[in-house]
């Protein structure tokens, strides 16, 4: 028993010991804060918080070198970054601030103060296209709507403020001039409503207004109004109340992105039911000339319009297409293949080609696409159409494009009899929308979406 007692006592000295040394080694030390610093002399806003710095600079600015100007940190804390030394700010940067066996980690980063209006909407229908370099907003309006008072909801850059202020009614019956602030940068918009009280052309759609198409159609939609004079966005129900005076409209295009995908002649009806309670006034259009445009599942409609006579179930027999968000990334180049002895078509004038001259390329490297098609698959083994010759005696159309299997991709009912022309494209590389883009992605091929559209739009009114 007293021998336990006196490895007991024992035990215990040593732990005293041990947990004395411990302590006297652990060099416990005072703050670790940054109480200043700036870059190129421009001050850093700092917040304890976050433990976070943040310059804010000039909307153009070289952030590749900049020099610490000032650092002060807590008494007695030392920090690897010193006054004087020159920083990448091209990115953030980490900063470890430590005092003895203490330390705190911060993030230094620079803001560059961007005064810029992002969106502008005109009575929350109605959205403006905006040209950052030219610092211009155009926004067409039908002649419905009273321009000496309109209401604009803009959206700015973040810790921005504008004047006149959004949300304040205006008149723009003559332009009007935004000013956008923001610490040392300054951006004055001049903002143009233009009134159309007969389009000359007309981007057609479900939706009511076309802030509410899907982002495919919108940015088609988007790309017509801007380069296309006399563009005004019409739903189907404009169209079939007459809401618009189409006495001067010579084309009409729909560019239908659904998903999921519109997979033929019954699925069309169950999905395209706005468009079809409208298919009598766009099918007096086009007997009385009008010429349209159909992208994408809108290829469909020309079947129940009377393009192919009293045969509605010519649409296209081979339909697929992915999700927006889960799209599939193109490593190059996507394409279609211009159909024999149609080199020369007006829809190909000006392309961006490749080293074959018989290939449409539609994408680049890094474009993400939802590859939504509807097309024409051309064989005795399915789908009603043996061969080319079969299908333009069905449906009375030319070919134009055809994919890499030989189904149709593209195909012309050209004008006829008092009727307008009709251009169709439903290859899946045909496509407005990336909803991102790759690193590095750099446009190029795709660019011929928008050459083609132009190309369509005015061989058909011409």
């Amino acid at each position: 028993m007293r021998n336990k007692l006196i490895y007991m006592a024992a035990a215990l000295l040593c732990l005293a010991a041990c947990t004395k040394t411990k302590v006297s080694d652990l060099q416990l030390g005072g703050d670790c804060l940054v109480t200043a610093l700036s870059l190129d002399g421009y001050e850093g806003n700092i917040d304890l918080a976050s433990r976070s710095i943040v310059v804010r600079l000039p909307e153009v600015y070289e952030t590749s070198a900049m020099e610490v100007t000032s650092l002060v940190i807590s008494e007695g804390a030392t920090c690897p970054v010193k006054q004087g030394d020159k920083l990448n700010m091209s990115s953030a940067k980490g900063l470890k601030v430590q005092n003895g066996d203490v330390s705190l980690d911060w993030t230094l980063s620079v803001l560059h103060d961007q005064a810029r209006i992002t969106r502008f909407v005109i009575n929350d229908m109605y959205n403006g296209i905006i040209d950052q370099e030219a610092k211009t907003i155009s926004v067409f309006l039908p002649g419905t709507e009273d321009v000496h008072s309109l209401v604009p909801t803009i959206e700015i850059s973040a810790n921005a403020a504008v004047v006149p202020a959004s949300g304040v009614a205006q008149d723009f019956s003559a332009p009007v001039t935004f000013t956008v602030t923001n610490n040392s940068a300054q951006s004055v918009y001049t903002v143009t409503v233009t009134v159309i009280e007969k389009p000359k052309a007309l981007f057609l759609g479900a939706a009511s207004n076309k802030e509410d198409l899907d982002p495919e159609a919108l940015t088609a939609c988007n790309w017509m109004i801007a380069n296309v004079p006399g563009t005004l966005y019409a739903s189907f129900a404009d169209i079939k109340n007459g809401t618009l005076d189409l006495s001067e409209c010579k084309i009409m295009w729909w560019h239908f992105h659904r998903q999921p995908f519109v997979d033929g002649h019954d699925q069309f009806i169950d999905m395209a039911t706005e468009a079809l309670d409208a298919k009598n006034q766009i099918r007096a259009f086009y007997e009385n000339g009008g010429a349209l445009l159909m992208t994408r599942y809108a290829t469909n409609l020309p079947s129940f319009i009377g393009a192919t006579g009293d045969d509605d179930w010519t649409t296209p027999n081979n339909c697929w297409g992915g999700e927006e968000n889960s799209a599939e990334l193109c490593g190059g180049p996507w394409d279609f293949r211009i159909y024999a002895g149609q080199n020369e078509h007006p829809l190909y004038k000006d392309i961006i080609m490749g080293d074959d001259p018989n290939k449409v390329l539609c994408t680049d490297a890094g474009y993400y696409i939802t590859n939504s098609t509807a097309q024409y698959h051309i064989g005795t083994d399915w789908g009603g159409y043996d061969d080319y010759n079969a299908w333009t005696t069905r449906t009375g159309a030319t070919i134009i494009g055809v994919g890499g299997d030989g189904a149709i991709v593209a195909w012309e009912y050209p004008a006829h009899d008092g009727k307008g022309g009709i251009i169709c494209i439903g290859s899946g590389c045909y496509d407005w929308y990336s909803y991102t883009y790759g690193a590095g992605y750099v446009e190029n091929y795709h660019k011929n979406i928008a050459i083609m559209t132009a190309n369509a739009i005015n061989y058909l009114t011409k």
